[in-house]
């Protein structure tokens, strides 16, 4: 019996073999050429949507007018979609709507930056901007949107389009998540213009991408009185100064050199007067970890470091780690499987010589909260161009977007979900 079914065996699984070269050989430049002209044509489109968010920040949880136009859009396209989720967000579907399904994510809030690149479609909101590329995120997904649903009869699943609001320090994704946006999402795909690339290229790296991060305040309460009787006070500021010496050790002493953790303190404000000595002198800044375990053992240490040397020195701490107004982090980690999917499918459509290993960076990304639940990958997309002056680093006022990234990225969301789906899809008929 065992004898007759080994033959048998091998007659599947060659068919199955077949198949699946069949399926991963039909992915070749036909198919690239295909998706990035179909993404091309719709350039002029793409770069009208993009100038209209530009022109129009909106600031975490705020993005009512990027909302109605992502809408509009979706409506003169025939999209369904789910909303409002977290306030602005929405969620579009594409596809049969059933498994497998995939997500593709992006945010939608600007800065609290004051615009000084002079263009014809500078920010008309004061004290506004899209610093950081999250209207170029939008935009290619949105184009990616367009081109999911000319190909939807050829979907071989559902693809979830995340518009999310709140990513600068809102923490916006846990809040979709609270409230259905993956859905049955199995795996999820963002991306991130990056100025240190050359336009038309990606950068990706399975693991720890971005950082864990957290802030904190602390408000270090002594005596105040005359700097000519110090004995009669209890000095703050040579507590906070000691504070400040110690917490820069946590790292150095405490930390495994191996791992990457930084402990940044950004501001000191005490005192009015030069014979004065304050009642009390605040501190404040930043934690980081390329762990997520890491930034809570750094948020606990500093906690403890900020009390004993305030202790020490007669006066008393008070510690806010910012939890309301800037909730921490979890570590940005890129999983192995889907990096190598998105190694494959980028060699594909921008070859080889285009797709790059990334840097990890103590920056934050609140990708991260969806990293939690199902797998996913935050890459890199490249936008440096010094020919149309597209070289300044995220949050600088002097941020500008080379839109010919704009069809590029459109084009790799579409291929990303589509072959996701095509390859899984074989999976489970199987």
């Amino acid at each position: 019996m065992v004898t007759l079914l080994i033959p048998r065996f091998m007659s599947i699984l060659l068919v199955c073999l077949s198949s699946l070269s069949a399926i991963q050989g039909s992915y070749d430049q036909a198919y690239a050429k295909e998706i990035l002209g179909s993404a091309n044509r719709d350039r002029d489109w793409l770069v009208s949507i993009r100038r209209k968010i530009h022109e129009n920040p909106e600031l975490r949880f705020e993005e009512h007018n990027t909302s109605a136009l992502i809408r509009s859009e979706l409506d003169k396209l025939g999209i369904s979609y789910t909303y409002p989720l977290a306030k602005t967000g929405l969620v579009a579907q594409i596809g049969s709507g059933s498994p497998p399904v995939v997500a593709l994510r992006a945010d939608m809030d600007a800065l609290p930056l004051q615009e000084l690149v002079e263009w014809e479609h500078k920010s008309k909101n004061r004290g506004k901007m899209h610093g950081c590329g999250h209207d170029a995120h939008t935009t290619m997904l949105l184009g990616a949107a367009k081109l999911l649903n000319q190909r939807k009869d050829n979907l071989k699943g559902t693809v979830r389009l995340i518009f999310q609001p709140a990513e600068e320090g809102g923490a916006g994704a846990s809040h979709m998540i609270k409230e259905g946006a993956l859905g049955d999402s199995e795996a999820i795909f963002g991306m991130h213009v990056s100025y240190t690339a050359a336009t038309g290229s990606i950068e990706t790296l399975p693991g720890p991408v971005l950082a864990a991060v957290s802030f904190f305040e602390a408000k270090i309460v002594g005596k105040g009185g005359h700097a000519a009787e110090p004995h009669t006070s209890v000095d703050p500021v040579l507590a906070a100064s000691f504070t400040m010496l110690a917490l820069q050790q946590l790292i150095s002493r405490e930390v495994d050199p191996l791992e990457s953790q930084v402990l940044s303190v950004t501001y000191v404000r005490g005192g009015t007067a030069s014979n004065i000595i304050p009642s009390y002198v605040e501190i404040g800044g930043t934690l980081r970890s390329l762990t997520t375990e890491g930034l809570h053992q750094l948020q606990h240490r500093v906690k403890e470091v900020i009390e004993g040397q305030a202790a020490v020195h007669r006066c008393k701490a008070y510690i806010d780690m910012r939890e309301e107004d800037m909730p921490p982090y979890p570590a940005c980690v890129n999983d192995e499987t889907l990096h190598r999917h998105v190694d494959r499918v980028g060699r594909i459509l921008l070859g080889p010589e285009n797709v790059k290993v990334a840097n990890k960076v103590m920056a934050g990304e609140d990708f991260a909260f969806y990293q939690e639940l199902i797998p996913g990958v935050m890459l890199s997309i490249g936008i440096r161009n010094e020919t149309v002056g597209s070289i300044h680093s995220p949050h600088s006022p002097h941020f500008f977007l080379d839109e010919d990234v704009l069809p590029v990225g459109a084009a790799l969301h579409t291929a990303l979900a589509e072959i996701y789906l095509n390859d899984h899809q074989h999976a489970i008929g199987l």
